[in-house]
């Protein structure tokens, strides 16, 4: 996934991915963050437009390596996607994913599969939940059932590697 443009250009990618514990006394990039941070709304009318910059810098950062990040910039999405909407819910499944994805990369598959597990429980709310057509919507152009499939192929396995962590973006571009 390339990186998505703003004002002043392409959005740098963070100098460093922060694992927390294992990044000793350096801190997360937020400097980076903010940059795409700052392109969130408010709050988004209607939908979250699937070609909104920092939602596809944020899904492009987990796809990366850049966990912890993808997170914050997420969660910024999240807080400014419609209350009670759909996106709000698939929001929260990228996030349980990104942070399973970190869990992996700390070696606590325990951890990420429960991550995964409720990243699971998300989309089966958000299936349950009726759609409302908005067009160049966010959840209207995921592939929520490819997501799916691949979260219960991480679930049945009996145990979870670094190697079994999963990218947001090649499931949008599939």
């Amino acid at each position: 996934m390339n990186v998505p443009s703003h004002a002043s250009g392409p959005l740098p990618w963070p100098r460093w991915a922060y694992v927390p514990g294992e990044t000793g006394a350096v801190d997360a990039d937020y400097e980076t963050l903010d940059l795409a941070k700052a392109l969130v709304p408010p709050a988004f009318r209607g939908h979250v437009p699937a070609r909104h910059p920092a939602l596809r810098y944020g899904l492009a950062l987990n796809d990366r390596g850049y966990f912890w990040e993808a997170q914050e910039v997420l969660e910024a999405v999240w807080a400014a996607a419609p209350q009670g909407g759909r996106e709000r819910i698939l929001l929260r499944a990228c996030i349980l994913v990104s942070n399973a994805n970190l869990r992996l990369r700390m070696q606590r598959s325990h951890s990420a599969a429960r991550l995964f597990g409720d990243a699971m429980a998300e989309l089966r709310a958000l299936s349950a939940r009726k759609a409302a057509p908005s067009g160049d919507g966010f959840v209207e152009s995921f592939p929520i059932p490819a997501l799916s499939a691949l979260l219960q192929a991480k679930l049945d396995r009996p145990q979870l590697s670094k190697a079994d962590w999963i990218a947001l973006g090649a499931i949008v571009r599939s």
